[in-house]
């Protein structure tokens, strides 16, 4: 079921589903002596502070439980930020040097909104255990019995050079939650896992978000992702910085001195693009493209174009884009709203001037529920 990685896989560009901004969430864990598990999920890069210390002790940027002296191991449960098939993890132990989790498995399951119910309500706070009762409530939901798609596999420590544990997974079912076991106790810094969306298919009448991560919305190709990758703005949560939304490179074809049309916008040569395939095929009425964080390095205007693609996607093939929102002009951290009345299409290619960031893009629009792609 599982694959050893060695290198960046290719599955670490696919969307990623448990940590916060895309709405992942720690819903139990047995302990959060050191750090609290809610840590593992942040969508910051993990950090040391040579010199920071709690009454608990060393603090460290992810989730570490104590020194375990009972029975057992330590373990999490988390709900991903929609139904999912896993196709990698990455267990990053960033820092955890000589207090790294030795093994790791994970497991997972699809639970019902009455499932999850059975859980105890989730106080994250450090220095604290789970107690008997919540082990017990949690045992309701046989987790240790869950379908196992990573199995007890070592990690290395959080040296640069060996922070970064990749697994790939062999698996198509598609799942809600996972548990996180550590052998027996120990840190993780980080926990990313790649896959892709597989939600419900809406009525046809229900105003959703097409591209949205929630929604099976994927980045396939994009011209510049120096500082952030376009796949950050499909995310559902509004953006905390601009390290969470996709930034370009300044381009170095601007020209020396800048001008502008009658209409206010730049007089370029080059931009920038990024390629996007909806999560359903639909009809798009109204489009935000927020620059929230984005204050000196906006874009100065957005292209919206649209494609109906049934087959595989390639970039090579002969695809016939038409317009969707006509080039418009951006400002500063601001939501941007535009109405439009769209075909029905499966991918959208974004085109910034000429370069810059966007925090946040939502296409709204209706289900094509004929059309499954």
């Amino acid at each position: 079921m599982i694959e050893k990685m060695e290198e960046i896989p290719a599955f670490a560009a696919l969307s990623e589903f448990a940590s916060s901004s895309a709405g992942g969430q720690v819903l139990f864990a047995t302990d959060d002596f050191f750090a609290p598990c809610e840590n593992m999920i942040l969508d910051t890069e993990p950090v040391f502070i040579a010199d920071k210390y709690t009454e608990y002790g060393k603090w460290m940027d992810g989730w570490e439980t104590q020194r375990k002296r009972i029975p057992g191991h330590d373990w999490c449960i988390i709900k991903l930020a929609t139904k999912c098939v896993i196709r990698g993890l990455l267990i990053d132990t960033a820092f955890f040097s000589g207090n790294y989790a030795p093994k790791y498995s994970i497991q997972a399951a699809c639970l019902t909104p009455e499932e999850e119910a059975l859980l105890p309500e989730r106080d994250s706070e450090m220095g604290s255990a789970c107690t008997e009762c919540d082990l017990e409530r949690v045992k309701q939901l046989r987790t240790d019995k869950w379908e196992e798609i990573v199995p007890i596999t070592a990690l290395r420590p959080g040296y640069e050079e060996t922070r970064m544990n990749f697994q790939k997974v062999l698996c198509d079912e598609a799942w809600t939650h996972i548990r996180v076991n550590i052998y027996p106790d120990g840190g993780i810094a980080r926990l990313r896992v790649y896959g892709e969306a597989k939600p419900e298919l809406p009525a046809s009448d229900h105003l959703i978000d097409l591209i949205s991560l929630l929604n099976g919305g994927t980045c396939l190709e994009y011209s510049n992702a120096h500082y952030g990758h376009p796949r950050n703005v499909i995310k559902p949560c509004k953006s905390q910085a601009m390290s969470d939304g996709w930034e370009t490179a300044r381009r170095l074809d601007r020209p020396e001195v800048l001008e502008t049309y009658d209409d206010g916008t730049l007089k370029v040569s080059g931009e920038e693009w990024s390629i996007f395939k909806l999560g359903f095929c639909g009809r798009i009425t109204n489009i935000c493209v927020d620059t929230a964080h984005f204050k000196g390095n906006y874009p100065d205007t957005i292209k919206i174009e649209g494609a109906f693609v049934t087959s595989e996607w390639a970039q090579s093939n002969n695809i016939t884009w038409f317009n969707i929102l006509k080039r418009s002009k951006l400002s500063p951290h601001k939501e941007h709203w535009f109405t439009c009345k769209s075909d029905v299409v499966s991918h959208i290619r974004v085109t910034i001037g000429p370069d810059g960031g966007l925090s946040r893009l939502r296409t709204f629009g209706y289900v094509q529920p004929t059309i499954i792609i």
